[in-house]
């Protein structure tokens, strides 16, 4: 397992940005947020370019910035909660590091989502539960699942550290 790029991945609001900048704090390591990425390459808000320019520019876009950083080294990279179910993604992702997938029980999910109009592809919990449904079966394609429930972000850093450390050396 080659743990020189640490992917998170799992739905929004599993933590993955606040956990990846405390992981790479730990590390010494980089964070990037693909989302975050995204923004800065568009100029303008995800929501904003799932309205404009529709799910599948987004997902390519999405695709060319995770292609882009998978060329790296020592990073910790936070996946947008759509971006491993992608065939191509996890490809991208298997081959260049590991990737964890932060596992949070759906009430969590959507008591830190709701209100939030920065996401685009739910408004109710029904449609939030149908989603992540649908996403589980490719998040369980990671490395590694670390189930978050309520721990503290650097409980959950501390985790995934020991996981990895268990399965293979870092490198760096």
């Amino acid at each position: 397992m080659d743990a020189s790029i640490i992917y998170l991945v799992g739905f929004m609001g599993a933590g993955k940005t606040s956990v990846g900048q405390r992981l790479a704090g730990l590390l010494g390591w980089s964070f990037v947020d693909v989302d975050q990425k995204i923004e800065e390459r568009e100029g303008t808000p995800i929501r904003e370019i799932f309205l404009r320019a529709g799910e599948p520019y987004f997902r390519r876009v999405e695709s060319e910035e995770l292609q882009s950083l998978s060329a790296g080294k020592n990073l910790v990279v936070a996946l947008g909660g759509g971006a491993f179910c992608s065939l191509e993604n996890q490809r991208v992702v298997q081959r260049t590091g590991t990737s964890v997938w932060l596992d949070a029980p759906m009430e969590i999910l959507f008591s830190r989502c709701k209100g939030d109009g920065s996401r685009p592809l739910f408004t109710t919990r029904a449609a939030m539960k149908d989603l992540i449904g649908r996403r589980r079966p490719f998040y369980a394609k990671a490395d590694l699942r670390v189930r978050v429930g309520r721990l503290s972000v650097d409980q959950i850093a501390d985790k995934i550290l020991v996981r990895l450390k268990s399965c293979a050396s870092l490198s760096g």
